[in-house]
This record gives structure tokens, C-alpha cells and sequence, in this order.
């Protein structure tokens, strides 16, 4: 019975199926390069996250330094072109003025200096002592000093100390001396100029000290300390003065130049002195013309000519002429040397024209001023002579 019971019983087959899903694709790369980093997952994207704003931060403040910039240029731009050249000029350059004082009160450091004078031969000596604390001129932080004296009435006799090596302090212990009557120190300065030594390049110049011998009591030997300053601007040397007459009569086409006198010459010998003539130039159309001189004066720094020159011009030509006087000194062994010139005529300027002017304005009538002499060269400049050679005049 039971096996019979057994036998009618049939196992259902189960309606459940487990199936088993096996994944062979391999991981991606960048998935295999974050399980490589021994970090939780939670922290990488923390630095993801903390890295991308950094980036949007960076991005956002070059847009707006690029958008600042360029609202601040258009906004510059039309507010200059509304202001004149000057003040813009003002606007984007600091004035002149400032410069220079600013230099000019920049330390420079000090120089002590001697000077004892001689009244029977009235000689000058003058001692350069020592520098200290000057203006370091090389990269190093130092410079190589030396100095440069010499006498404003007579620029053409310097004297040069040795040069120091890399010292802000130096010692010179160097005595100079200059020969001076006692009537020009009051229109003379003596100058010392400290100079920084460069092999290769010009040498820069580090201060200087002026002592305007009129201001001293040269009774008794002076010495002491003096701060040093900028470097005036190159000095226009004193050539002398001279004095002529001019005048001109129109009815007899007739020219009368009248060389006086001179004074104050530049010194041209070795003895302090000169010997001075005068050469009067006539010049026609930018050419030279005529041309005649007076006497030689020996060893003279003012002589006295007071000797007529007569020269013939039409009225018809005078307006073209440029009278040109100039002061020589002789010398017998070498080429006779120009000391300085002027030149009067309607192309002249100041108180050359203003002579000229008056003569014009005063037929008949000798009129005598005094001149400075100017540089050779910038008198040659002015005319801007052509060829040499004489021009005779229309119609002669």
C-alpha cells in the first residue's frame, strides 16, 4: 500500500531557475589608474571637485584683468584727446626741473682743498688734499677717482692728478700750480673736477667743486672741506672783447671800419700773454671779398690799435655785405693762431645787428660799441662761407 501510495506520487519540477552572470570585460583605463591610488573613493572626488574650482576661480580673474584693461585704456584714450600736447606730455613724463634738482642734491661726497697765493710772483698753488665718501660710479660699488684742475681765464692749462683704484676715499696729496696776476682773480674761478677712470668708455664725471677767487682772502692760506656738485654744463670760454667804429656814407659808396682797442684777450703763449692783430674781412654773397689788418702788439692781452680801414661798396651792395672782424695772435715760428671773431651785417643777430642797424640808420656818423668775441667755428657756421676766392663787384 505504501509503495503503491509511493509510486503515484510525481516530483514537479521546480519553477525557480538561478542563473549565474559572469561579467569577462576588462576594466577601463582611467578606472584602473584610480584603484592603483591607494585613496577611498570619497577623497578622490573631493580633489576633483576642489580641483575644477580652482580652475573656474583662475579663469574668471583673467577674463576680468583682460576686461579691466581694456576699459581702462578706452577711458584713458578719451581723456587725453581732449588735453593739449603739453599737459599730456606733463601727464606721462616726470618735469625737468624735478630731474635736475634731484640731481643736483644727490650726494656726491667732498674734497679737501689748499690754496696759497704768491703776490710777488703772483703765482696760485693749489692742493688737491683728499676725496671721501664719493658716488660710487662702478657696478662694483666703488670707483677709480682722479682729478682735473684748472682755471676758468685760462682753460687751456689743466692739470690731471693720478688715478685710485677702486676707493670711494682717496688720498691725493697732489699741489698744482698756476701763474695769475693779481687783477684777474677777481673774474676767475678755479675749478676741481672729479672724474671716475673707465679704460674702455668715456670717463663719467663724479662732481666738482667752484671757488670764484674773488670771494677769498688770499692774505692767508686756506684749507678746508667742500661738498661737491653736479657738473655745471660745458662753460663757453672767455675769448676777450673788442672795440671798433663803423661808418658808412652812402653818397660816396665808402665804408671807414675803425679797430679802437681790445681787452681781456685769451692767453695764447707760454708766458700768459700774446701778441694780438686784427684782420677786418669784408664778405659779399657768402663770399670772401676784401679783407686788410692792423699792426702786431707784443705781449699784450688788451691792446690799443685806434687804425683806420677804408673800403669801397656801393649802396646798391651794402645790404649783402657781412663785415668780419677777428683777433689773432702772432707767432714767428709757427702758423699764426685765431683767439676769436664776431661779424656784423643784416644776416647778424643781437648786438652784432644792432650796430650794424645803427650804423645804417646814421649815415655819416662813426658809431663804436664793444664786442665779445665768439668760437672760431661758430662764427664760420653762421657765415656759411662758399668758395675762396675775391668776387669783384657788379660793374667794376
Amino acid at each position: 500500500m505504501a509503495n503503491k501510495m509511493t509510486s503515484n506520487i510525481t516530483t514537479a519540477p521546480s519553477s525557480v531557475t538561478t542563473t549565474a552572470v559572469l561579467t569577462t570585460a576588462k576594466p577601463g583605463f582611467i578606472d584602473g589608474i584610480i584603484n592603483k591610488i591607494p585613496l577611498p573613493k570619497w577623497a578622490l572626488i573631493a580633489i576633483a571637485v576642489a580641483a575644477g574650482l580652482l580652475l573656474i576661480l583662475f579663469l574668471i580673474c583673467i577674463i576680468k584683468c583682460c576686461c579691466c584693461k581694456k576699459k581702462h585704456k578706452k577711458k584713458e584714450k578719451l581723456n587725453l584727446q581732449n588735453i593739449n600736447g603739453s599737459t599730456t606730455a606733463s601727464l606721462v613724463q616726470p618735469d625737468m626741473e624735478d630731474l635736475e634738482s634731484g640731481l643736483e642734491n644727490e650726494k656726491r661726497g667732498r674734497l679737501q682743498y689748499s690754496l696759497e697765493y704768491n703776490f710777488r710772483s703772483q703765482e696760485m698753488k693749489v692742493g688737491v688734499k683728499q676725496a671721501a665718501d664719493l658716488k660710487a660710479m662702478d657696478s662694483g660699488g666703488t670707483s677709480d677717482p682722479y682729478v682735473i684742475v684748472y682755471l676758468t681765464s685760462d682753460m687751456r692749462k689743466k692739470y690731471e692728478s693720478k688715478v685710485y683704484r677702486k676707493t670711494l676715499n682717496p688720498v691725493f696729496n697732489e699741489t698744482f700750480t698756476f701763474q695769475i696776476p693779481q687783477a684777474d682773480m677777481s673774474e676767475s674761478t678755479l675749478v676741481m673736477q672729479l672724474y671716475d677712470f673707465n679704460r674702455f668708455a668715456k670717463h663719467d664725471i663724479i662732481g666738482e667743486v667752484r671757488l670764484p677767487l674773488g670771494d677769498f682772502d688770499l692774505q692767508h692760506v686756506i684749507e678746508q672741506w667742500q661738498e661737491l656738485t653736479a657738473a655745471s654744463k660745458m662753460e663757453q670760454e672767455r675769448l676777450g672783447e673788442i672795440c671798433f667804429s663803423l661808418r658808412y656814407v652812402p653818397s660816396t659808396s665808402k665804408l671807414t671800419v675803425v679797430i679802437l682797442e681790445a681787452k681781456k684777450l685769451k692767453r695764447m703763449d707760454s708766458s700768459g700773454l700774446s701778441d694780438p692783430f686784427v684782420k677786418v674781412q669784408l664778405i659779399l654773397n657768402k663770399k670772401k671779398w676784401k679783407k686788410k689788418k692792423t699792426g702786431v702788439k707784443k705781449s699784450t692781452l688788451s691792446p690799443y690799435f685806434n687804425e683806420v680801414f677804408n673800403f669801397e661798396v656801393p649802396f646798391n651792395q651794402i645790404q649783402n655785405i657781412d663785415v668780419v672782424i677777428s683777433v689773432w695772435d702772432h707767432d714767428k715760428v709757427t702758423k699764426n693762431e685765431q683767439i676769436g671773431k664776431v661779424f656784423l651785417g643784416c644776416r647778424a643777430t643781437g648786438n652784432q645787428l644792432r650796430h650794424w642797424s645803427d650804423m645804417l640808420a646814421n649815415p655819416r656818423r662813426p658809431i663804436a660799441q664793444w664786442h665779445s668775441l665768439q668760437p672760431v667755428e661758430e662764427v664760420d657756421n653762421a657765415l656759411g662761407l662758399k668758395s675762396h676766392f675775391r668776387l669783384p663787384l657788379p660793374g667794376k
